[in-house]
Order: structure tokens, then C-alpha cells, then sequence
């Protein structure tokens, strides 16, 4: 499933290199959308060496700007 199919379905704003702020895990982390797979996005958070898949509508907040 694409991009396009993560925006439309859950009707969210997620583009290849926005920016997202993780909300979960006790202490807000940023990071970098790098692509989506089976309707998850995969994001790289600041400071990882790998990108991490990702529910579009748990516990993100998409920000402006980005790519």
C-alpha cells in the first residue's frame, strides 16, 4: 500500500521526508518519514540508525515543512 493509499485512508498528511513528532513512549521524539509499507508509514526518528514502521493516526503528529 502507498503513500497515496496512507493519505487517502486514514486522511492524514504523510509524505516521503515530512517531518512527524512520536508522541508515545513517554518523551516526545522527532522524525523523518522515509516511506509506507502494508499501510504503515516507516519513520527514521532523530538519532536512529534505521527507520521503524509506524500506524498513521497512533500517537504522531504530523508537522509542517519537511521535504
Amino acid at each position: 500500500m502507498s503513500m497515496a493509499y496512507v493519505r487517502q485512508y486514514y486522511g492524514v498528511p504523510a509524505k516521503r521526508g515530512g517531518r512527524v513528532e512520536y508522541t508515545g513512549g513517554g518523551q516526545p521524539r522527532l522524525g523523518t518519514i522515509t516511506s509506507a509499507t502494508n499501510g504503515r508509514i516507516n519513520v527514521k526518528l532523530d538519532g536512529e540508525k534505521q527507520a521503524y514502521p509506524f500506524h498513521p493516526t497512533w500517537e504522531l503528529r504530523y508537522l509542517e515543512g519537511g521535504k
